[in-house]
């Protein structure tokens, strides 16, 4: 299995595509980061790819595998991505 591309690695292929230098396609990768830190409370969709979006988790009731001990989970935000269709199909292709 092929390693997953780095950041530097992306820039530079963003940076042949666009014609643009590495430089500036990093601080355009750079850029979208801090946007959908910014916006994830309100959803953040990147077109074609997926949406970051911040949910709410329920208390709930849960179990200590090492004893088996019943506990009470508290409520808490967690960050979620949820790919888009777009890139399901592309990647798996249709069904």
């Amino acid at each position: 299995m092929a390693k997953a591309m780095t950041k530097s690695q992306i820039a530079e292929h963003l940076a042949k595509k666009v014609d643009i230098k590495k430089v500036q396609a990093v601080a355009v990768l750079d850029e979208i980061a801090k946007l959908a830190y910014k916006e994830a409370k309100n959803s953040f969709t990147l077109p074609g790819i997926g949406k970051v979006v911040l949910v709410q988790r329920k208390a709930r009731m849960g179990r200590n595998p090492q004893t088996g001990a019943t506990i009470k989970i508290p409520a808490k935000k967690v960050v979620k991505f949820r790919v888009a269709k777009a890139a399901k199909d592309a990647i798996l292709g249709k069904k």
